[in-house]
Order: C-alpha cells, then structure tokens, then sequence
C-alpha cells in the first residue's frame, strides 16, 4: 500500500494487507494523534488496509479562539 504522510511530508510503500494499528505501530505513531484516510474516507483504527489501498495520514491539529 501507498502511505503518505504530512509534516514533513513523504510517501511510503507497505505491503498489505495490514491493520491500521499495525501500520501506525510500524511508523511509530500514537493512534490519537492522526487521522487515517483512504480514499478521503476517516478509516477506524480496527480496518483493515489492503496492498493495493493508498492512505493518508495526517496529525490531528486542534485549536481555536479564547
């Protein structure tokens, strides 16, 4: 699978099929911090990723006015 990932941004390949966990274990990633997309859909941190999916992963980024 294709896995891009922002800040900074690069491209990595993975082969599937593989658990969201388990790639974000693998890239050393804490689950609350990113959100997992494929196909511009938010994906659940218990799917499964296919070999042939490409992912996005970018940091959860909060904030706001006081």
């Amino acid at each position: 699978m294709q896995v891009e990932l922002r800040n900074p941004s690069r491209t990595m390949e993975f082969d599937g099929p593989m658990a969201v966990t388990a790639l974000l274990a693998r890239l050393s990633l804490n689950r609350e911090s990113v959100l997992v997309i494929r196909d511009g859909t938010l994906v659940p941190g218990d799917s499964m990723l296919a070999d042939d999916d490409h992912v996005e992963i970018r940091s959860v980024i909060s904030g706001g006015s006081w």
